[in-house]
């Protein structure tokens, strides 16, 4: 009887072992997947700063073309005035 409940135990154990190494593997596995995400996060945040900026900088060479657009009407304009 006793030597039975022994080996009632020992499977009992066994069965918690193997769930415990399961549950490490898996953990791991989410280990690596946080890790690879916080990585794809970090690239995307590089990204959206890199388009923020180029954002800026066409909406500066729209305000320069606009202004260069506006002198060379009025020396247009100019021209005109003195008929050539």
């Amino acid at each position: 009887m006793e030597l039975e409940r022994i080996k009632i135990l020992e499977g009992k154990i066994a069965q918690v072992v193997e769930y415990v190494n399961k549950l490490t593997a898996e953990n791991d596995k989410l280990k690596q997947q946080v890790k690879e995400l916080k990585s794809g996060i970090r690239d995307h945040e590089e990204q959206a700063r890199r388009t923020a900026k180029l954002e800026e900088e066409l909406k500066r060479y729209d305000s320069e073309r606009d202004v260069i657009k506006n002198k060379i009407e009025a020396i247009i304009g100019q021209i005109e005035k003195i008929g050539l």
